[in-house]
């Protein structure tokens, strides 16, 4: 995760192999709130081929669906391995909320799909530090 109007690395985690199968919590720095603008980089292999790679990422707070979205990645070619960018824009400032009040009450669910079949789901607890 950078700040993306200036680059700068702010997070980033290498995940363990017990990822798909419970919920794992993600330390992030607080600073991130502060952007204007954050970048985000997901990298991902695959042995086989999918032919209609998808994500969905939804995300909770306070228990509550507040956020949903679904990105198609098409043709993912075996034995390969590839990367995803997304930039996200914050909300105007008034209306962030503190990082004390969301730390360890977000989660963020994520789906990777092969056309309707689910792949793997992982959920991500965060934390502000």
């Amino acid at each position: 995760m950078r700040d993306a109007r200036v680059g700068k690395v702010l997070w980033e985690q290498q995940w363990p192999e017990d990822w798909k199968t419970q919920e794992t919590v993600a330390s992030i720095p607080k600073e991130v709130m502060k952007c204007r603008e954050v970048s985000r980089e997901l990298n991902f292999s695959s042995a086989e081929p999918i032919d209609k790679f998808t994500m969905i990422q939804r995300v909770f707070v306070h228990e509550v669906c507040t956020e949903e979205w679904n990105f198609d990645f098409g043709f993912v070619i075996p034995g390969s391995t590839n990367s995803w960018q997304s930039t996200i824009e914050a909300a105007d400032e008034q209306d962030m909320l503190e990082p004390e009040m969301l730390s360890g009450n977000v989660l963020i669910e994520t789906s990777f799909l092969n056309g309707d079949t689910l792949i793997n789901k992982s959920v991500v607890r965060i934390f502000y530090v």
